[in-house]
């Protein structure tokens, strides 16, 4: 929305979109009030008298909102919809081709399973730099079926992709939800209140233990604070892909953690060495010697196996919950 048209806005609806408003006038010593009165009937009904006591006339007032505004509106503006992404084959460690052209697709899972030291790191730096051939993989990177612009390599406001490491701790001293709150109002986001209460609701959902609130993040366990991230960023970050290493021992809900993040039509792509979270993904990309030595798609008999799987995984998880309030195993 252009600048002229938030002045014909009224003040209630600017400020349920954009909180930060306030924070202007309130810089300068004025209070803009949510109600009916528009941007511009505001402006127009401030005192002189008042402004000259601040140091500010009409003209530099109107200009300084002008420029902020434009200067934030700016950070909001959205990248380019990544509809794919394809990875153009380079070389291994031994100079051998990979020969490959794999393209992924928003609502994707891509399981990156390999041994430590071979490679997996590397490719997720070639996709985050959008790589044109000058990494050492000589890997190429297209964004929806062409060379990207520079926005995906340099922008800090549009990152490409968002990582979600296995080792994370909190050291803010603040509760879960002034947390979210803060991440969400550093967004630009609409309606931040609405979404602090979402992301809270899906990560007690996903989390193994409920928390409330008004808990310390420095409180939660590891399982909280993964989940707490993993909707924070399915439900906030504007990055495209995600990258989540090893959530099999994050103590979370893993089937609905992805199926989370698969919703929001992110890309993902996860390391893991758990068998039911690599039959879950559409394809695995196995790293061998620094390059992409097999792509497997998963078959119907692997998909079979995964609802045996799944069943063991259940059946181990109520036992862990047994233990944990406290029961004995006697009888399984």
């Amino acid at each position: 929305m252009h600048y002229h048209d938030l002045l014909l806005q009224p003040s209630k609806q600017l400020l349920a979109d954009y909180p930060w408003l306030a924070d202007f006038f309130s810089s300068f010593g004025l209070e803009l009030q949510a109600g009916e009165q528009t941007l511009q009937q505001y402006l127009d009904r401030l005192d002189p008298d008042q402004l000259l006591d601040l140091g500010l006339s009409q003209d530099q007032l109107r200009q300084s909102l002008h420029d902020f505004m434009a200067g934030m509106l700016s950070l909001e503006e959205e990248a380019e919809k990544v509809e794919s992404l394809t990875i153009i084959g380079g070389f291994d460690k031994a100079g051998k081709a990979e020969e490959l052209e794999l393209i992924l697709k928003p609502g994707q899972v891509i399981c990156i399973v390999g041994p430590t030291g071979s490679g997996k790191s590397r490719l997720l730096a070639d996709i985050e730099w959008v790589a044109q051939g000058d990494t050492p993989t000589r890997r190429k990177v297209l964004i929806n079926n062409k060379v990207p612009d520079s926005t995906w390599r340099f922008s800090t406001e549009h990152k490409l992709v968002a990582q979600l490491s296995q080792n994370m701790n909190f050291v803010m001293d603040l509760t879960a939800e002034e947390f979210v709150r803060m991440h969400a109002e550093s967004r630009l986001v609409p309606d931040p209140e609405e979404k602090v209460a979402r992301i809270l609701e899906q990560a007690n959902q996903l989390a193994g233990e409920q928390f409330k609130p008004d808990t310390p993040v420095t409180s939660l366990s590891g399982g909280q604070s993964r989940a707490l991230m993993i909707a924070d960023m399915a439900i906030l970050s504007k990055s495209p892909i995600v990258l989540i290493d090893e959530i099999e021992n994050a103590g979370i809900d893993r089937k609905r953690a992805l199926e989370l993040l698969v919703k929001q039509e992110k890309i993902i792509l996860m390391a893991t060495h758990d068998p039911i979270l690599a039959l879950m993904g559409d394809r695995r990309l196995v790293i061998r010697n620094g390059g992409i030595a097999r792509i497997i798609e998963s078959s119907d008999a692997e998909q079979k196996n995964l609802a045996r799987l799944e069943e063991l995984d259940n059946t181990l998880l109520a036992l862990r919950n047994r233990i944990r309030f406290g029961e004995t195993l006697e009888e399984i």
